[in-house]
């Protein structure tokens, strides 16, 4: 990116204040992109956790695979699942707040006695799967935030920050080598005028 000045005291007023500004936002965007970091690997490992124990609780269920198909489908559904917000160093995630779910009523007495217990177990694999589904897409969001904050600390360090340095040296340098010039000039008028006084 190239940057943009001309050759005079503002445009050298501008690019320091650009220079500043850059130079102290640095470590504020160094500091978000490492909570990022960190956040985007608790997030992983809560996934990876969440799926190892939905695995589990599929293991330890599958003896009663043929028990499920006189289990009622329709006994158990999700009826809502409450979402909050959550800001993780300036990023809005969404947050699972809880799982609703709708049990139609069943009769204790005409139903196997197992199906309370399977009601339970239905409810713990649906919250265990649904909050592994929310720490995915948290770990999407967050490592969405912190690529991008990333790039932004790239952008400032090795791009912007050397580019206006380098902007600034040479208007100092052009401004002077124009006074330079300017007190030679003078210099040689003073002379010639000294000279044409002095005949």
């Amino acid at each position: 990116m190239a940057i943009k000045f001309q050759f005079n005291k503002t445009s050298l007023n501008d690019l320091n204040k650009q220079l500043k500004m850059r130079v102290r936002a640095l470590p504020t965007i160094k500091n978000k992109e490492s909570a990022l970091r960190l956040e985007v690997q608790k997030a992983k490992e809560r996934a990876d956790k969440l799926a190892a124990e939905l695995e589990k609780l599929l293991a330890a269920h599958a003896f009663m695979s043929q028990l499920w198909n006189e289990f009622e489908s329709d006994l158990v559904s999700v009826s809502d699942v409450l979402v909050g917000n959550v800001k993780i160093a300036g990023v809005n995630i969404p947050a699972l707040k809880e799982v609703v779910f709708d049990v139609r009523p069943y009769s204790l007495f005409a139903s196997p006695a197992w199906y309370d217990e399977g009601v339970n177990i239905l409810k713990l694999l649906a919250n265990t799967g649904i909050e592994y589904e929310f720490y995915l897409n948290k770990t999407g969001v967050l490592d969405k935030a912190r690529k991008k904050t990333t790039q932004k600390v790239n952008l400032y360090e090795k791009v912007q920050i050397p580019g206006y340095s380098e902007a600034i040296r040479k208007i100092k340098r052009f401004l002077e080598d124009e006074e330079n010039l300017s007190k030679s000039a003078q210099k040689i008028v003073k002379k010639r005028q000294n000279e044409e006084d002095g005949q």
